[in-house]
């Protein structure tokens, strides 16, 4: 069959995509190897799926060039899916630091693209492997099927267990476009046995600011088994490179917390005072960790500032990351060099695109990367119905 546009992947950017291009007046064909289109979506936002976020601009998002990401987030903001979602009549609710989640089911927004792609007339075949691609005479084939244009949307490695894979890298570097290497983002740390004190207390939460170098993020953290995690732990994650070490600021005021629980109760010991600063397991770790066994009173305040510094400023060096398996997303990807960034488009092979996670663009925890995805999509399929107009002229 021929079509103006092949799309590899049926999740939330080649949906879009395909939906955009569809309803420009293309003829579009999706191939997915899963079953069901969407399986990301279907299991984010603890199943409510947090489709975006109202806070979204560039500096939430990470890519060797900080730039790229600006036209297409400029041209398909978070405002006009969110208009997209009400003209669907899907209920939805804000939730802390701008998060936007269904009031129902994560299936309402699948069911919202599989219904505009509908309306664009775009075929979408499941359960299809793709195979060989081929490239000749400005045309690229799949088997028995053509298009002047190939959409690179199946995402990165994360999840594996839904199907992810790193084939978009594949078939990137078949077309000589660069990749930045990819890593798994927004994932749990892990902590080496020397950190055996904090695995200890699995299951302990709380509130505080994770950060390396000068980017921090100010929400929970979770101690593991394995190590930490927790939403500002995750989002840390995506800026951490092995062998780096990550601080935890519990309390900025630690120190003139410590002073005063040494006036109201000088005979009590330095895991009281913890106690009424964090949970009592943590605080029992962290005495245990700084060591200071002598009354509150029978501290000088310089033994209290010291032991402050724990709570201001508590170092882990992780010994790595749970991987792919427990990332949300993959950082890296297609080199934003090899792209149009108005367009998705390859400089040097036309007719190729490539959007959403497959990109070197990753966003923060909350709904940015499902943005990126809506955006991308949009760009490329714009693109795509333009050529496919200018081809039939």
């Amino acid at each position: 069959m021929i079509y103006d546009a092949i799309i590899l992947g049926a999740g939330g950017a080649g949906l879009m995509a395909a939906a955009t291009a569809g309803q420009a007046g293309a003829r579009v064909l999706v191939v997915d190897h899963a079953a069901e289109a969407g399986k990301k979506i279907l299991i984010s936002g603890g199943g409510r799926c947090n489709f975006t976020n109202m806070n979204v601009e560039p500096g939430c998002f990470i890519s060797a060039n900080p730039h790229f990401m600006k036209s297409a987030l400029k041209r398909y903001t978070q405002w006009d899916f969110v208009a997209l979602v009400e003209e669907h009549n899907i209920a939805w609710h804000e939730k802390t630091l701008g998060q936007l989640f269904c009031d129902g089911s994560a299936r309402q927004i699948v069911t919202l693209l599989l219904g505009e792609c509908q309306r664009g007339g775009v075929e979408i075949r499941l359960g299809t492997g793709i195979g060989a691609i081929g490239h000749a005479d400005g045309r690229f084939t799949i088997g028995r099927d053509s298009a002047r244009s190939l959409v690179i949307a199946t995402g990165g490695p994360s999840i594996p267990k839904l199907g992810a894979t790193g084939i978009a890298y594949e078939i990137a570097e078949r077309f000589g476009l660069g990749v930045v290497t990819p890593r798994p983002a927004l994932v749990p740390f892990t902590l080496g046995e020397d950190e055996r004190l904090f695995k200890d207390i699995s299951g302990v939460a709380c509130q505080a600011v994770a950060s390396i170098r000068d980017v921090g993020f100010a929400e929970a953290v979770l101690f593991t088994h394995k190590g930490l995690s927790g939403p500002a732990i995750l989002q840390i994650s995506s800026y951490w490179k092995p062998g780096e070490a990550i601080a935890l600021c519990l309390d900025r005021d630690a120190a003139e917390r410590l002073k005063a629980a040494k006036r109201a109760m000088p005979k009590a010991g330095l895991k009281a005072a913890l106690s009424e600063l964090l949970p009592n397991r943590l605080a029992d770790a962290l005495a245990g960790r700084i060591g200071l066994e002598k009354r509150l009173g029978d501290c000088a305040d310089a033994e209290l500032e010291h032991a402050a510094e724990s709570l201001t400023a508590l170092t882990f060096r992780p010994s790595g990351t749970e991987g792919y398996a427990k990332a949300e997303v993959t950082a890296g990807g297609i080199d934003t060099a090899s792209l149009s960034s108005k367009t998705m488009e390859a400089r040097a092979v036309p007719g190729l695109f490539a959007i959403g996670e497959a990109v070197d663009v990753t966003g923060w925890l909350g709904g940015y990367n499902f943005q990126w995805a809506w955006a991308s999509g949009v760009a490329a399929g714009r693109a795509i119905a333009t050529r496919a107009r200018a081809a039939a002229s």
